[in-house]
């Protein structure tokens, strides 16, 4: 009698999981560090110690306790134990104290301390992630266990991301050109043909439709006086923020995530036009 053979699961959706866990927690990291800076700066100018993050080793801290305190949220959110979460946060901060400690010795020179961190920080987190590769090289879903603020948290996560990208805008806002206004409709049009959305001759039409509305704003801001281009581009960037929204909640032609990542991404964009420019 023949054994019947058990297919062995493929290693490649195995590295798959975990290539994705490390994507995932350095966009958390980043967008950690960019979201939470303002609030750092805005806490220590109230108490008077705006010029403190000058200093090469608070300023290391500050950049891992942010990543630390986002990538926790996103790992908690993914379902990841209070073990593999503190060995992660280990993996933040272990590297700057490393460079902190000859800095405080008058070995190690300051400014090399965040990007000096930086650099050992990628090795520390692979090192954690292969130590227990079994861990991350699988899929993950979200416990139903999870805090109602951390399944808040990660489930926005799209716009958190916008908010992060977009930051700049509140302090250097900029209209983009005119013609970028056409990539707007165009990803609808791309997302739909990959994902087969486009099949019902209705759902194309209004695609189209959009379209052929985004050229029409890209010529009249294209031969417009400056003032009257920005806002025609601003009420441009502002209806696609309406449009991503009703596709959101209709899970129609583009994936979740992307028509919440780009409703506020757009929003972002058109009221720092309006009220910066």
């Amino acid at each position: 009698m023949t054994l019947p053979l058990i297919a062995e699961p493929s290693a490649a959706p195995r590295w798959r999981h975990f290539f994705r866990h490390a994507v995932e927690m350095i966009v958390a990291m980043v967008v950690g560090m960019v979201l939470l800076a303002p609030i750092w700066n805005a806490v220590l100018t109230w108490l008077g110690l705006d010029q403190a993050l000058e200093r090469p080793d608070l300023a290391g801290l500050v950049a891992a306790t942010d990543m630390t305190v986002a990538m926790t949220v996103w790992m908690l959110y993914r379902g990841h134990g209070r073990a593999r979460i503190v060995e992660m946060g280990a993996a933040m901060f272990v590297p700057y104290l490393l460079l902190i400690v000859p800095y405080w010795l008058g070995i190690f020179p300051g400014e090399h301390i965040l990007m000096g961190g930086h650099a050992l920080m990628m090795p520390a987190m692979a090192v954690a992630m292969l130590a227990h590769r079994g861990k991350y090289a699988r899929h993950h879903h979200r416990p139903h266990a999870v805090h109602p603020v951390i399944g808040v948290l990660g489930h926005r996560a799209p716009t958190w991301i916008a908010l992060a990208i977009t930051l700049d805008n509140w302090h250097s806002p900029f209209v983009p050109p005119p013609w970028a206004l056409l990539v707007l409709p165009a990803g609808y049009l791309f997302f739909g043909a990959v994902r087969g959305r486009l099949r019902d001759s209705r759902m194309l039409a209004l695609q189209l439709a959009g379209l052929a509305l985004y050229l029409v704003l890209a010529v009249i801001a294209a031969n417009a006086d400056p003032s009257t281009a920005a806002l025609v581009i601003a009420a441009g960037w502002g209806f696609h923020s309406v449009w991503d929204f009703a596709h959101h909640r209709a899970d129609a032609v583009v994936p979740r995530w992307w028509s919440e990542w780009c409703a506020v991404f757009d929003l972002v964009i058109a009221v720092t036009i309006v009220l910066f420019w």
